[in-house]
């Protein structure tokens, strides 16, 4: 038999004194997919960052053989894996926006790997840059080469990563959580191109994810992780049907569970917009004139009531993100906005600060909204300093031990910083800094995207239970529609800056009306 393209030995990867990856051994052939799957902190992401020798400060290979095409890689030269990176290894981080290069437009950072690794003429790279981004499904691809990563939403920046990736058709692509960002119909896409890419190219693939659905769709064998070691692996087909490990059956089992409760019209409301606009202006010749404008947000409506949650659904670049941030003034808009009766859409920003610690957000990308420089508990209880003066430090610091309780956090690592947790529990410290002040609404910009199934399903548990609790209100920023059909008790779906359907989540999923919404529902649920 041909060897493996990808042999990986008894691996073992450290930080510091502490184990990270423990004697994990996985192998992966020519053409084919392999899914790598555990929870958050299982050894995933270390695994692959090993074999392209790419691990963090302070992490180190301390055992075992990584071969790629019959190379050992982990004594191999650093001008050896340069050659390899890139070239016939591409890889897809997690987090595009820690990724990317703010400074630089997406053409420039696309045609920087061409140019780099053989590709000479600015006109040929164009080009390949375009029918690159035109292959990752991102639309108006010509008009998106001269945007900033931060011009582009959540799941437009993790397309351009994908794009750089396989800029030079790869042997080996290891994707890491490659489609987490994305709506489900994009996430259809994507792995239908990565498939397709596949076929053409005989590439292999390193699948790195936490959802089980997608590993069933997407790969040939299956290997799960658990606590830096590698549990169970198998044919995808066995490993779903015949599962032998219990960890393995308790992922396949992970699903949220229970309904949201029923829509309550007569529920006061407490946020409120009527007819909302975001117009970004599109300036033009010498002397910048507007031109044109983009409608991020044209014309919705909405009304958000006490105890209550509200989803916004939607594809990548839909307006669910402008929308959240035009309702707690952080952006401006056009049209009322009330909160409690009162209207906030005229408040300077100091007749706004008071009202900020009721009106909370979780931003989408936990690693780009929490500081490095800060501690978790500098972090959650930055709020608390702000607008509660009178609280002494113990205080201060016995409301973050809570809310890092309330989100399934250790309370003793509140002074670890954000780079030594995981994706999912830098998540889970965002949720907890919105819930140390005690809001009223809290706008969630997809905040289960980056979790494992098993830590959605208890954090919509707990979101459920601290409404239930406090009467809190949610405007839920969601592509996941199993997590939105767990805990959303109305829906607006927003196409294009428009509510194309809305209404409750009873009424929608059981008869959704507009065909935009029904291919929603198609994708979410076959995948």
């Amino acid at each position: 038999m041909d060897q493996p393209l990808l042999r990986i030995q008894n691996l073992s990867v450290s930080f510091g004194d502490t184990p990270a990856v423990q004697n994990a051994s996985l192998k992966l052939a020519r053409g084919t997919t392999l899914g790598l799957v555990g929870e958050s902190g299982s050894g995933k992401s270390v695994t692959a960052l090993a074999v392209v020798r790419l691990l963090a400060p302070g992490a180190k290979i301390v055992g075992g053989s990584i071969r790629f095409d019959g190379q050992e890689l982990t004594t191999a030269p650093e001008s050896t894996l340069r050659d390899l990176r890139g070239v016939r290894i591409g890889m897809v981080f997690q987090e595009p926006m820690t990724s990317l290069n703010p400074l630089h437009v997406i053409e420039k950072q696309i045609g920087e790997i061409l140019e780099i690794h053989g590709m000479a003429s600015a006109q040929a790279r164009r080009a390949r840059t375009l029918e690159l981004l035109k292959e990752v499904g991102l639309q108006n691809a010509e008009a998106r080469m001269g945007a900033y990563p931060h011009e582009l939403s959540g799941g437009q920046r993790q397309r351009v990563m994908i794009a750089m990736a396989l800029a030079n058709n790869p042997d080996l692509l290891i994707a890491d959580e490659p489609t987490t960002a994305l709506d489900v119909t994009i996430q259809a896409q994507i792995l239908d191109l990565l498939r397709d890419l596949q076929k053409r190219h005989g590439m292999a693939i390193l699948f790195i994810t936490h959802d089980l659905g997608l590993v069933k769709r997407m790969a040939d064998e299956v290997a799960v992780m658990r606590g830096g070691s590698v549990v169970e692996t198998g044919p995808t087909a066995e490993i779903f049907a015949n599962p032998q490990h219990e960890y393995t059956k308790m992922l396949l089992a992970a699903e949220p569970q229970g309904d949201p409760p029923p829509a309550d019209t007569s529920a006061p409301e407490v946020l409120s917009a009527d007819n909302l606009r975001v117009w970004f202006p599109i300036k033009s010749g010498l002397f910048r004139r507007v031109t044109s404008y983009v409608k991020a947000v044209d014309g919705v409506s909405i009304s958000l009531r006490k105890g209550q949650t509200l989803a916004v659904v939607g594809e990548s670049g839909s307006g669910k993100t402008t929308l959240g941030l035009a309702l707690l003034r952080l952006i401006r808009s056009e049209g009322p906005i009330l909160y409690l009766g009162q209207n906030i859409d005229t408040l300077g920003a100091n007749k706004m600060r008071p009202l900020r610690k009721k009106l909370q957000i979780v931003f989408q990308d936990p690693y780009g909204s929490l500081s490095p420089r800060l501690s978790v508990a500098e972090i959650v209880e930055e709020g608390l300093i702000v607008q509660d003066r009178g609280l002494s430090a113990d205080e201060r610091r016995k409301l973050v031990a809570r809310a890092l309780a309330d989100t399934g956090l250790d309370p003793a690592t509140m002074d670890r910083y954000p780079h030594e947790f995981s994706g999912g529990q830098r998540q889970r410290i965002a949720i907890a800094r919105a819930l140390a002040l005690d809001p009223d609404v809290i706008v969630l910009d997809e905040p289960t995207s980056a979790l494992d199934r098993s830590v959605q399903a208890q954090i919509v548990d707990l979101l459920r239970a601290l409404q239930d609790r406090r009467s809190l209100s949610y405007l839920f920023i969601s592509h996941d529609l199993k997590v939105v059909k767990a805990l959303a008790s109305e829906i607006i779906v927003l196409r294009d800056g428009k509510a194309v359907e809305q209404g409750t989540a009873a009424e929608i999923f059981a008869n959704p009306r507009a065909k935009y919404t029904q291919d929603l529902f198609a994708a979410a649920f076959d995948l």
